[in-house]
């Protein structure tokens, strides 16, 4: 049973069984937190990456292993998984501590994303800039140890010029986060082969980061309404909402031509790409509610997930050719 006890004023001091639930429940509901912080990005961008770079190293060809080592082996790659999700998600955590913490992004999660921790009172701008004082130098130490420095470095850049500089609220908004899906790829990619990654490979992170650059304001479809009350310079607001989704639905279907055609991965591989492809054509094109574009946005992640599959079946094939 816990006692009080009083100090020399004899004012009563709180049991030490409160105090010690006041420092306990805080460390419980961090990984939550965390979580909350986290949620929009992680199955748009922590899933993705890490099944690009996965899925990646399962190419020797993309591997710079020397004769001697070989490419990985399927255990070795297994065995990298969660590295390559742990690079993954501590980076975007700090992309997303900087993104969430500005008043003006807290005004346009109110009206697009009201559950996230700083508009539910769980936590606060202050909070969000002094965990970022913390986690910057860990992830930085993450990165030299995962062998990824040289990308690793370029995150708080990136984050820096699209939250604090406010890039993402102009047109750079696109090329700035088609830079870090580069940045994130290649280095989820190093972590899971184990090393250094081929000429083929940046091509292929190239290839992939032109997708990004033309398809991704499929995002920005369903935010719209947030976005318009901060005036961020997207797209769909500056030049309009039929040009956006006219652009999005034609670069959709160029890069599932172009991507099956560059890897000729087999019937199989082109009839998931495609059919997902034309689904997310046509979801952009006649579905324009935000909860349909959000939707969309989702079937938009599972294509790009399609397009990076589309070298492991290319291999797959080349094993089974005569």
């Amino acid at each position: 049973m816990a006692t009080t006890t009083s100090d020399q004023t004899g004012s009563k001091i709180a049991p030490a069984s409160f105090t010690t639930g006041k420092l306990i429940r805080p460390v419980i509901h961090l990984p939550y937190l965390i979580w909350e912080f986290t949620q929009s990005n992680f199955n748009t961008f922590v899933i993705p990456n890490t099944t690009f770079g996965l899925l990646g190293a399962l190419v020797p060809a993309f591997s710079a292993a020397t004769e001697l080592e070989g490419p990985p082996s399927v255990t070795e790659i297994l065995v990298r998984a969660p590295s390559v999700v742990l690079f993954n998600w501590c980076n975007v955590l700090v992309f997303d501590l900087g993104n969430q913490r500005s008043i003006e992004s807290v005004e346009e999660d109110v009206l697009n994303k009201p559950w996230r921790p700083i508009p539910t009172g769980k936590a606060t701008s202050n909070q969000a800039r002094c965990a970022l004082l913390l986690l910057i130098p860990i992830s930085m130490w993450l990165n030299h140890a995962l062998g990824v420095w040289e990308q690793g470095v370029l995150i708080p850049t990136l984050s820096y010029l699209y939250n604090d500089l406010r890039g993402g609220d102009e047109l750079l908004r696109d090329p700035i986060i088609s830079i870090a899906y580069a940045v994130a790829n290649s280095a989820s990619l190093r972590i899971a082969v184990g090393g250094h990654i081929t000429p083929e490979a940046f091509t292929w992170v190239s290839v992939i980061s032109g997708v990004i650059l033309t398809t991704m304001q499929v995002q920005d479809l369903k935010d719209q309404a947030g976005d318009r009350s901060r005036g961020r310079r997207t797209i769909a607001l500056f030049v309009g909402e039929w040009f956006s989704r006219t652009c999005i639905s034609f670069f959709v279907g160029f890069w599932s031509l172009v991507c099956t055609w560059l890897w000729s991965p087999g019937p199989v591989a082109f009839g998931l790409s495609s059919l997902t492809g034309l689904n997310v054509m046509r979801r952009v094109l006649l579905k324009r509610t935000p909860a349909e574009d959000a939707r969309t946005w989702k079937w938009w992640c599972l294509w790009t997930v399609t397009l990076y599959s589309l070298p492991a079946f290319a291999m797959v094939r080349g094993f089974h050719e005569p």
